[in-house]
């Protein structure tokens, strides 16, 4: 009997929260756009339909036909998805009269409901939505109303379908877990399966069946996802990995040579490529950030191509990719359009006639982690703060040159180093300085200065999905800043970035 959850995705900026809160019940799900065909539905044994920017009256709505889930499966409609069942099936949405965006509590919960089983009376929870349920669908009763929202959840009668117009899967909704945990485990049955342990060896069984007795390739990068990926592998094929570790010449300061220390340490087979020059005069002149990706992307399938030649029997390229990356890349019909394009996702070039293996590719950040735990992994590099994969080439607007490229090394490692040593690094998730490609005034010994200007990003987050900006105490802003301009030549100007992701990004470019 199938065992997961089957997330429809209609756009929302919500629905990987969705999967995250799912997740954390340790029950497996995947999300796939609302008009996918690339899924089975007998492979899962719950539906949950996500928000949406769009309006169930518009003319451009997403539809989708529910006949074979609908009565069939427990069925759980969220905001856009709650309202498209009251929609369809009898009822009527029209636009709020009343302000329904931002904290509500719900003033009336029906005891018999075993959605909302549990709940306290007051239960906070999120509203984001211009529409209304003004009227249920048929063969339908409401379950819960907030002072505002009258038909904030219900259900139909004698199925498992519920329709709820808040979001249980944000932070601002206090018992949204235990919504979601009646919902799937109470209703739908569903075991709590998903453990680090038990991916640790569906995923070793699986890289056995797929890989046989071929020899499979991994880029390191020096971060959180290659590293498992590459410990994972090796668990699984031994000395049938080989991992490259190409130095692209914008690493941290040092980088290079201290993670091959590590992974010689870990007992992994790595071979390690001096291939800066070749990505610094691809480089030359680019400016635009996406070419920026796709050149480093490029110069590095060339390096992996030569590489690969000298491997014998090498018929698979492992990537780290985890499932951001995965959802990220994937259109939904304008609301989900790509933001930016991911190192990590695409296919290769058919000359390099090597096959794709993402062993991690269903996993969030924090999920890789917990494997990498599982499988033994040191924490000073499982703690290791997120870093692009394009690295400083993405963290350097403008021009990329050895010059700017040393600048803002320095510069970084300052930083990170003083937030080790302030005790901070690891209450961060991501950190790192942004050059940009625009110079100051300044003062120096008395005399006039005209240089670089660089910003302090430090963000918490649970899977880089979404993200806030971190308040550092002034007092240590104050020390980094004077460290950097009096320690690293061409830089005058020290900013701090106070932007959250959305609207913002965490990476500059």
């Amino acid at each position: 009997m199938p065992n997961k959850v089957l997330i429809l995705d209609f756009g929302s900026q919500y629905t990987q929260l969705i999967a995250r809160r799912v997740r954390e019940l340790n029950i497996f799900c995947e999300i796939f756009p609302y008009n996918s065909s690339s899924f089975k539905l007998k492979d899962f044994s719950a539906v949950i339909l996500s928000g949406s920017p769009f309006s169930v009256r518009s003319k451009d709505a997403l539809k989708i036909n529910l006949d074979n889930i609908k009565g069939k499966m427990p069925l759980l409609g969220i905001c856009y998805g709650a309202q498209y069942l009251a929609y369809n099936y009898g009822g009527l949405v029209d636009l709020s009269k009343s302000r329904e965006y931002g904290r509500a509590n719900l003033v009336s919960i029906s005891n018999q409901s075993r959605l909302l089983k549990g709940l306290p009376e007051k239960s906070q929870v999120w509203m984001s939505h211009a529409d209304t349920i003004v009227k249920l669908p048929d063969k339908s009763r409401r379950i819960g109303s907030t002072n505002d929202v009258e038909n904030a959840a219900f259900c139909f009668d004698n199925e498992d379908t519920f329709g709820i117009q808040f979001h249980p899967e944000v932070y601002h909704s206090t018992d949204g877990k235990l919504i979601l945990k009646n919902f799937l485990k109470n209703i739908s049955g569903i075991k709590a399966t998903w453990t680090p342990a038990s991916f640790v060896d569906s995923a070793i069984r699986n890289i056995r069946v797929k890989i046989k007795n071929d020899h499979v390739i991994l880029g390191l990068s020096g971060g959180v996802d290659s590293s498992v990926a590459a410990v994972l592998l090796h668990k699984a094929i031994g000395d049938q990995l080989t991992c490259i570790f190409i130095d692209n010449g914008l690493l941290r300061k040092n980088e290079f040579d201290s993670v091959l220390k590590q992974y010689f340490g870990m007992g992994l087979n790595v071979i390690g490529v001096d291939a800066k020059e070749k990505f610094y005069n691809a480089l030359s002149g680019v400016v635009d950030p996406e070419l920026k990706r796709k050149c480093i992307g490029k110069v590095f399938i060339d390096v992996f191509d030569e590489e690969s030649k000298k491997i014998k029997n090498a018929k698979w390229l492992a990537q780290g990719t985890i499932y951001p990356d995965v959802i990220e890349s994937i259109s939904v019909k304008g609301p989900s359009a790509t933001i930016k394009s991911h190192h990590n996702v695409g296919g290769l070039p058919d000359y390099m006639n090597l096959s794709v293996i993402e062993p991690l590719k269903m996993l969030f950040k924090d999920e890789v982690r917990k494997v990498g735990k599982q499988l033994l992994i040191k924490k000073e590099i499982l703690q290791r703060h997120p870093f692009p994969g394009p690295g400083l080439g993405i963290r350097i607007l403008g021009e990329i040159n050895p010059e700017n490229v040393s600048m803002l090394q320095e510069a970084d490692m300052i930083y990170i180093d003083s937030l080790k040593s302030a005790g901070l690094y690891d209450s961060i998730w991501q950190a790192g300085v942004i050059l940009l490609p625009v110079k100051s005034v300044g003062v120096m010994g008395d005399e006039r200065t005209y240089e670089n200007c660089v910003v302090l990003r430090a963000v918490t987050s649970t899977d880089g999905m979404t993200a806030d900006w971190v308040d550092l105490p002034y007092k240590f802003l104050q020390d980094v800043s004077n460290k950097i301009i009096n320690n690293v030549k061409g830089i005058n100007r020290v900013v701090y970035d106070v932007s959250s992701k959305p609207p913002s990004t965490i990476e500059w470019e």
